[in-house]
């Protein structure tokens, strides 16, 4: 064999030789099928439960799909202090936060759940103004003794919060019950300082109220929000307390 033969011969054995050296050579992360870290664990959601006639009128899913809890438990105010009508509300947006999770409830003994919101007016107001407020309203089934121990441990967490730290204010905090009130009930008021849209000081406080109430194996939290920063109304929860536990009253039989 000539010598030019065999260089050619012994450059084409290294030819093939080499991309499997190079493949041998590559990182096993590389490529297609990489590891990433390991992902965040899923979440399972909950049955829903059996929905209400209209869509618009839906609370958001319950967490024990063999307890409904119906439109009707929820509370409704007169037509003329509707400004958006009632609508579902996902739990964790309609629950309020102060110092931490005070008002959720870590699942413990939970047969159901589900929210509703309304925004209101003042009877009179034009279309054109501005709405009041917004009313969210959760409400909660438990088993055994759950409804109660949901309320010793809000009562419990509200007074370990006196104050907490809201957009660059202090936002302080007082309960006190609310004799009369379905089983048991709170009432809490925040009280923060007014600003304007901008968030610049107007001077003087505002203020939202917060209650609480169980009726038997039922626990309702109801939020009043203030439009935009501003005070929220208490004719509107005293009128939306009492119309709480007479809905709650009225389905639960």
């Amino acid at each position: 064999m000539s010598d030019h033969a065999a260089r050619t011969k012994t450059l084409v054995r290294r030819a093939r030789v080499l991309p499997l050296v190079i493949a041998l050579m590559l990182p096993a992360g590389c490529g297609a099928g990489e590891d990433a870290a390991d992902p965040a664990p899923s979440l399972t959601a909950a049955p829903t439960a059996t929905a209400p006639s209209s869509p618009a009128d839906r609370p958001s899913p319950t967490a024990d799909a063999q307890v409904v809890i119906p439109t009707s438990a929820f509370i409704e105010l007169p037509v003329d202090m509707r400004k958006v009508p009632r609508r579902s509300t996902p739990t964790e947006q309609a629950l309020p936060k102060l110092c931490g999770n005070e008002f959720g409830t870590g699942g413990r003994q939970v047969s159901a759940s589900a929210s509703m919101t309304v925004t209101y007016k003042r009877p009179g107001d034009p279309a054109s103004n501005v709405p009041q407020g917004m009313l969210h309203q959760t409400i909660f089934t438990f088993d055994g003794t759950g409804a109660a121990d949901y309320l010793r441990r809000v009562r419990d967490a509200v007074e370990a919060c006196p104050s907490y730290a809201e957009a660059g204010y202090t936002v302080t905090v007082e309960s006190r019950p609310l004799p009369g009130v379905g089983d048991e009930a709170i009432l809490l008021t925040r009280t923060w300082p007014q600003t304007s849209l901008n968030g610049e000081r107007t001077g003087g406080d505002a203020s939202g109220q917060i209650a609480v109430i169980r009726v038997d194996a039922v626990a309702t939290v109801l939020d009043d929000r203030g439009w935009e920063g501003t005070s929220g109304s208490p004719d509107v929860m005293d009128r939306a307390v009492r119309e709480a536990v007479r809905a709650v009253e009225a389905w639960r039989g």
